[in-house]
């Protein structure tokens, strides 16, 4: 992880207050210390634990995790169908805690788009795909003509124009999610969010779906969001953020690299995630390997930070060290 120097001209302790205060400022989706208690019966169950991200303008997301994680309680938020119980969420300059009920209406008509796992909460079965996907530019009050070109325009691109006037009954659950797609991009939405959309499908048409996500992407320009407890996910992605307990823990993030011959490969590497109250989730593996338990011993090196078990000998044991390297 790179570590950014603090200025140390006059003025610096102001300059480090504002950046503290800017957080998040060039990035779409922000959620700083996140918090989501539910109440069942006598019981409090915090599903989000002061959860941090950063999604930045054209990104293509996936956020993974076990049942429980959260995953879901953050989806249900940045869509506006729930408030946190403390921290800040900001998509797209609409701040999440303090919007109106028109508002919301607002925020989920012309800011995000939905493709649920369920066909049921994506298509009316009584209508054509072509009359699903026009179905939210009326409403938005689109004018007839340049719905209805917009919509064969989308399905088109998905590679549904053949099939857009049938209704789902006649299509495969893989072409019923691309319409989906096409439904949830009709009104333009900067972001895509995407809920198990595969979940119900095979491996091969899942990759279809993908495709037609990843179209959404690179052609519309969308920020698209994938919430999945499949972490298989990240060779469809450019970037993977696993939460465990509430609160981001790892991230594994690819890039294409070009070699001195020009030919081209993807690397992946992964990280920990350092959240900004300083929490570092270590990696279940980690932990089992070197019998980290309760508490550790830590030590700041020139360039790396020595975690230890506790009870192990100042400086580690052979074979026993463990190192978290920082970049500086």
């Amino acid at each position: 992880m790179t570590a950014t120097a603090l200025p140390t001209h006059p003025g610096a302790e102001g300059a480090a207050t504002s950046a503290h205060r800017e957080y998040g400022s060039d990035a779409l989706i922000v959620c700083d210390n996140l918090v989501r208690i539910y109440q069942v019966e006598q019981i409090e169950v915090q599903a989000l634990q002061g959860l941090d991200l950063l999604v930045h303008p054209g990104e293509m997301v996936a956020i993974v995790g076990a049942s429980g994680s959260g995953k879901s309680t953050l989806l249900n938020i940045l869509s506006g169908l729930d408030v946190p119980t403390a921290g800040r969420a900001r998509v797209a300059g609409w701040d999440l805690l303090r919007m109106t009920t028109a508002d919301r209406l607002a925020y989920r008509r012309e800011v995000v788009g939905f493709v649920w796992q369920q066909t049921a909460r994506n298509l009316l079965p009584y209508l054509t795909a072509l009359e699903n996907v026009v179905l939210p530019m009326a409403f938005a009050g689109m004018r007839a003509r340049t719905r209805r070109r917009r919509a064969a325009e989308l399905l088109d691109m998905l590679g549904m124009g053949p099939k857009a006037h049938r209704r789902p009954a006649e299509l495969s659950g893989g072409e019923q999610q691309r319409v989906a797609v096409a439904v949830a991009l009709a009104n333009r939405p900067q972001v895509l969010f995407a809920d198990e959309p595969t979940g119900e499908l095979d491996s091969a048409t899942g990759d279809e779906v993908f495709a037609a996500l990843r179209a959404a992407n690179t052609q519309l320009g969308a920020t698209v969001v994938v919430v999945t407890h499949d972490e298989g996910v990240h060779t469809q992605v450019q970037r993977t953020v696993a939460i465990r307990d509430g609160r981001t823990s790892s991230e594994v993030v690819r890039r294409t690299e070009i070699d001195e011959f020009g030919a081209s490969s993807v690397v992946a590497e992964e990280y920990a995630v350092l959240d900004r109250a300083g929490r570092l989730q270590l990696p279940k593996d980690y932990r089992a390997a070197l019998g980290l338990r309760d508490r550790v011993r830590l030590e700041l090196e020139p360039d790396h930070v020595g975690v230890w078990p506790d009870g192990a000998p100042r400086g580690g044991r052979p074979g026993r060290r463990h190192d978290e390297r920082s970049e500086r």
